[in-house]
C-alpha cells in the first residue's frame, strides 16, 4: 500500500515560480484583511454570488445543471429540488453553508469528511453516502471516437478507509506543528484525496468543498467572496491536465505534485486578484453608470448582465440594465443577441 509522510516535503527544494506565488497569495491576503475590516457591508452580495457560483461551477464540471434561475433560487433556499441533478445541487448548497458557518470547529478527519459525504447526498436516497468506496474505481478519459481510456487507477476499496486516515492525520501532524507551509500542505492533502479517490461518487466536489474548507482553517477566506469552483470550472482542462501530470508514480511514491501545487496556488492567486477587482469597483461611491463603465472596462471580449453583476454587487439589476442602456446608446458598448442570449462587446 502506498505510505505518506509529509515531513518529507521539508526536504524538497520549492523553485521559484512556487515562492513567489505563496509570496503574492500573502500579500493579497493582507489587502482583503483590510478591507473585510473598512467595508463589510459591501461584502455580503459577493458572499451571495460565491455561494451560487461555487454550487453551479463545481457540480457542472461533473456535468450536473439545471437553470440559471433554478440554482438561484435552490442556493437561497427558495425551492425545493425537482429532479435528481437539483437534489444534489442541494447537498452541495448544504455543505458549503456548513463550511462558511462553522469551518473552525470541522477537523480534518475521516469521520468528518465522511459526515460532509452523507450531507452531500442527503437529498437523495444513495445507500453508500457517506461510506468509502466498495468497489474498484478509475479515472478515464473517453474519446472522440467514443473509446474509454484509462488514466489512474485509484486505491483499492480496502486500502482506501485507512489511507484516508493516514493523510488526515500528516496533514494535521505537519499544520499543528508549523513544519510545512500550509500552502503546500493543502494542495498535497487535496492531491493526494484525489489519487485515493475514497467514493464511488463525489469525489471532485468533495476535493472543491475539502480546499475551500482547508483554506478557511488556515485563514485564506478569499473563496468566501471569489468562487474558486468557479475559476476551475473555466480553466477545467488545465485542472486535469495538471493533476494527471502529477498522479504518474504515484503508487509508488514517485510523484511529482509541483504542477498540481502551481495549479491550486494560481488558481487562489487570481481569485485574490479578482477580489481586489471588485473591491475596487465598490470601494469610492460611484453612479452606477460610471461603475458599470469600469466594470465593462475589466472584462476582455464579450461579456453578458451577470459577469457586470459579479463586478458591481451594490447596484440592482434595474441600475445594471439602465447603464448598459446608456453605454449602448453613447456607443462605448454594442449589444448582440436577445434576452438570456444578449452579449455585449465594447467599441471604445
Amino acid at each position: 500500500m502506498r505510505s505518506f509522510n509529509y515531513s518529507k516535503i521539508k526536504e524538497q527544494k520549492w523553485d521559484s515560480e512556487i515562492l513567489s506565488l505563496i509570496a503574492a497569495i500573502y500579500k493579497e491576503a493582507g489587502k482583503q484583511e483590510l478591507f473585510l475590516k473598512q467595508k463589510p457591508e459591501e461584502l455580503e452580495k459577493l458572499v451571495e454570488i460565491a455561494k451560487i457560483q461555487s454550487t453551479e461551477a463545481s457540480n457542472a464540471i461533473e456535468g450536473i445543471v439545471t437553470t440559471n434561475t433554478r440554482i438561484r433560487q435552490l442556493v437561497e433556499e427558495k425551492t425545493t429540488p425537482r429532479n435528481r441533478n437539483e437534489q444534489e445541487i442541494a447537498g452541495y448548497r448544504d455543505v458549503l453553508n456548513i463550511i462558511h458557518e462553522n469551518f473552525d470547529s470541522i477537523p480534518i478527519t475521516q469521520n468528518y469528511i465522511l459526515q460532509l459525504h452523507k450531507i452531500l447526498y442527503s437529498h437523495m436516497n444513495n445507500p453508500i453516502a457517506g461510506q468509502t468506496k466498495n468497489v474498484q474505481n478509475y479515472i478515464s478519459a473517453t474519446f472522440p471516437d467514443g473509446h474509454v481510456q484509462i488514466l489512474f487507477t485509484p486505491l483499492a476499496p480496502f486500502e482506501t478507509p485507512d489511507a484516508i486516515n493516514k493523510i488526515c492525520e500528516e496533514y494535521n501532524r505537519v499544520i499543528g506543528n508549523m513544519e510545512i507551509e500550509p500552502l503546500i500542505a493543502i494542495p498535497i492533502f487535496i492531491h493526494d484525496f484525489l489519487c485515493i479517490h475514497p467514493f464511488n461518487d463525489g469525489n471532485g466536489r468533495m476535493s472543491r468543498l475539502l480546499t475551500t474548507l482547508l483554506l478557511y482553517r488556515c485563514g485564506f477566506y478569499v473563496g468566501k467572496y471569489i468562487s474558486l469552483e468557479a475559476m476551475i470550472a473555466k480553466n477545467k482542462d488545465l485542472y486535469y491536465s495538471a493533476l494527471a501530470e502529477s498522479q504518474t508514480g504515484w503508487h509508488e511514491g514517485t510523484e511529482d505534485a509541483l504542477p498540481f501545487i502551481k495549479y491550486i496556488l494560481g488558481t487562489i492567486l487570481a481569485a485574490y486578484k479578482e477580489f481586489e477587482n471588485r473591491m475596487s469597483l465598490v470601494e469610492t461611491k460611484l453612479p452606477a453608470l460610471e461603475m458599470v463603465r469600469r466594470a465593462s472596462k475589466n472584462k476582455l471580449g464579450k461579456f453578458n448582465k451577470q459577469d457586470i453583476r459579479e463586478l458591481c454587487p451594490s447596484l440592482s439589476d434595474s441600475s445594471i440594465e439602465g447603464a448598459l442602456r446608456k453605454l449602448i446608446a453613447l456607443g462605448e458598448l454594442k449589444k448582440e443577441g436577445k434576452g438570456k442570449n444578449t452579449i455585449y462587446c465594447k467599441l471604445l
